[in-house]
């Protein structure tokens, strides 16, 4: 998380809503003290007496990420795979901002500083790609060759009912 974020994800820390910043999407959002523990070491406004009120009633860094609650949080998550489909509608959203503006985002180049050419980065769980909404999501986002969506795959073989093995065998990176 700290290589991303430290040499891939464009942002400015002093303006989250900056319009060609790249998004991140935590769609495992019961890992969110790894996205505010980030946003804090890059100089969003987030204290750190902010984080030691993690998960407290009426705190900024509630127990999943929510957006307008927390500077630099892009998108409430939601339920297991929500997370996952909604970076792929970001990922869309660019690219349609992007055929209104022009162009093919060249690697690195300066095509990089138009509107909708920015990345979406996100980080998804096993949880999160047993639910169906993320497989259909996915077969979207590859049917549209969305080459501006990234995910970081968790494959730690554990869910909420326990491991992947009495719950989930299909192979997640031939899908």
């Amino acid at each position: 998380a700290f290589e991303l974020w430290d040499n891939h994800l464009r942002f400015d820390p002093r303006d989250p809503a900056w319009p060609l910043r790249d998004r991140f999407v935590l769609s495992n959002g019961h890992a969110s003290m790894l996205q505010y523990a980030l946003l804090h070491l890059f100089g969003f406004d987030l204290s750190l007496d902010d984080i030691a009120r993690f998960r407290q009633l009426g705190s900024r860094t509630p127990g999943h990420p929510e957006y307008g609650e927390t500077p630099g949080v892009e998108l409430t998550t939601g339920p297991l795979g929500a997370g996952f489909a909604h970076g792929v509608g970001m990922a869309l959203a660019a690219r349609m901002t992007r055929s209104q503006f022009g162009g093919q985002v060249a690697s690195g180049g300066a095509d990089r500083d138009r509107p909708g050419a920015h990345f979406v980065y996100g980080f998804v769980g096993d949880g999160d790609l047993m639910e169906g909404v993320a497989s259909e999501a996915a077969s979207f986002a590859g049917a549209h060759a969305l080459g501006n969506l990234i995910y970081v795959y968790d494959d730690n073989h554990i869910t909420i009912a326990g491991g992947t093995a009495i719950t989930f065998s299909e192979s997640v990176p031939a899908r």
